[in-house]
């Protein structure tokens, strides 16, 4: 392994272990006639005191030209992004990128960039997004070449661009999204310039694709500091493109403040979602994408359902259902794929099942049928149900925090008692079919359906009473032969 502190150039650099392939590909390059740079992300990474797990770099060869230098050096190399300047590569476990220098430019029409190749590395590193991301390390030397003042930017913890942000964001308008995700995952702000432009041209975000923008929001949402990258989209007016769900959150507040301000409530929800993640062996590992964007999204259904009441109070009845299906269409148009956008979905839609009980109680019914509609979501919906009490009233957050308590105490006895995470009639589809003498068909799943409701009505039964049970519901079946009375019932002998 190479020591960074070992070069003399660098005396910045923390001491930091880079794969011997780094300098290996490096020595390969230059001894072809070559230049090679480790690029970007890597270089910014190793000044923030980690190794980046993306080996990207730069060079004035052409695909061709690369591939013929590292084609019997590398394990196994493809051509995917060849069209793009760009040949992947494994080598000794690792995978590496090399991309001929180059510049690109969006059409204003076109979703895709029009790519044309650059002469040297000074003009590789002008097209780049941010200039902590345009710096480069030369191989094998590990000489740094920052032009545009990255390490500067990076110690003052602000997102500049190499050139007029405008243009930048004009050459590829995901950057805006990027600037977003960056204040997220580096806890850097932007430059006023820049936010300024973003929000001169949040409209540029439209010509993208879906799928891109969808990324970059993951990226953002599974960031550090997810409160920081939704606020800016929002701010510049990005999110009344991406997710404007959560722009309209900002309601006017009342004069009298009768309602709190739903925006920054779902923010706050959104960072307490964060701190309930558990580590890897925990049952909800963070960063969680689906807990905390279901903490961002669970009250979008409040703009569609405010009313103001005569009583002059502020209600959103039924908003968690509307939020629920804004929710999936939103996620739809993302090109989310369908467990995901089921699974927030759900969650928006549970969201407010607890509330009441407290107060009220539950019957054990109700704890199954929590339980069960949860399915494996109840983890998830256990931290945002929690999350989303920001009351300031600590003796309502305590008594919320109690009522949440019991009701996990009770699963905890029901799953014990009942193997409530397998909650299935007392008989199943062959049994019922040979007691009621029918063929497999609709009427079989009715009748599962039936004994399903008993079983989480009451309990677990034993075989003999669930029989009976099930027996009764036949004879009141038109399927089942029997007379019946004018008002709908079955005669009764």
């Amino acid at each position: 392994m190479v020591h960074l502190s070992d070069s003399a150039p660098l005396p910045q650099l923390p001491s930091l272990e880079l794969p011997d392939v780094v300098l290996e590909l490096g020595q390969l390059f230059v001894d072809a006639g070559h230049e090679l740079s480790l690029v970007g992300g890597p270089v910014r990474d190793l000044f923030l005191g980690r190794v980046s797990p993306d080996l990207d770099f730069t060079t004035d060869a052409d695909p061709d030209a690369t591939i013929r230098v590292i084609k019997r050096w590398a394990d196994h190399y493809w051509e995917v992004g060849r069209d793009f300047g760009t040949i992947g590569l494994r080598k000794d476990g690792h995978i590496l990128e090399v991309t001929t220098y180059r510049a690109e430019a969006y059409d204003p029409e076109s979703r895709k960039p029009d790519v044309s190749f650059g002469k040297s590395l000074e003009d590789d590193l002008f097209r780049r997004d941010f200039t902590m991301n345009a710096m480069a390390l030369r191989l094998p030397s590990l000489e740094l070449v920052d032009p545009h003042g990255g390490i500067r930017d990076l110690h003052a913890g602000v997102l500049r661009t190499p050139g007029e942000p405008s243009a930048s964001f004009s050459d590829d308008p995901l950057r805006m999204m990027r600037a977003a995700r960056f204040a997220s995952q580096l806890q850097v702000d932007v430059a006023d310039e820049v936010a300024e432009a973003m929000e001169d041209m949040a409209g540029r975000i439209e010509i993208i694709s879906a799928e891109r923008v969808r990324d970059e929001l993951i990226k953002l949402i599974t960031g550090r500091d997810p409160r920081a990258g939704v606020d800016l989209l929002v701010d510049t007016g990005l999110a009344d493109h991406v997710l404007p769900e959560v722009s309209a959150l900002r309601l006017e507040i009342d004069e009298h403040h009768r309602h709190k301000d739903v925006y920054q409530h779902s923010l706050t929800v959104l960072e307490q979602a964060c701190a309930l993640e558990t580590g890897e062996d925990g049952p909800v590992p963070g960063p969680d994408f689906v807990l905390r964007f279901a903490a961002l999204m669970h009250d979008v259904g409040k703009p569609a359902t405010r009313r103001f009441e005569p009583s002059g109070a502020v209600s959103f009845r039924h908003h968690e259902a509307v939020g629920a299906k804004l929710t999936a269409k939103r996620m739809k148009k993302l090109r989310f794929d369908n467990d995901t956008i089921k699974a927030v979905s759900r969650l928006v839609e549970l969201h407010m099942r607890f509330y009441g009980y407290g107060e009220a109680g539950w019957t054990d019914s109700a704890v199954r049928r929590y339980v069960t509609d949860a399915g494996p979501l109840l983890e998830r919906l256990h931290r945002l149900t929690r999350s989303d009490v920001t009351t300031r009233n600590r003796r309502k957050a305590e008594r919320l925090a109690f009522a949440y308590d019991d009701l996990e105490q009770r699963i905890q006895a029901l799953r014990e008692q009942e193997e409530l995470d397998a909650v299935r009639p007392d008989l199943d589809g062959g049994q019922i079919m040979a007691l009621l003498g029918i063929k497999p068909g609709p009427l079989v799943g009715r009748a599962y359906k039936f004994l399903l409701e008993e079983r989480l009505e009451h309990g677990p039964l034993e075989p003999a009473a669930a029989e009976a049970r099930l027996l009764a519901w036949w004879q009141d079946q038109p399927e089942s032969g029997r007379p019946r009375q004018p008002d709908g019932g079955a005669a009764r002998p």
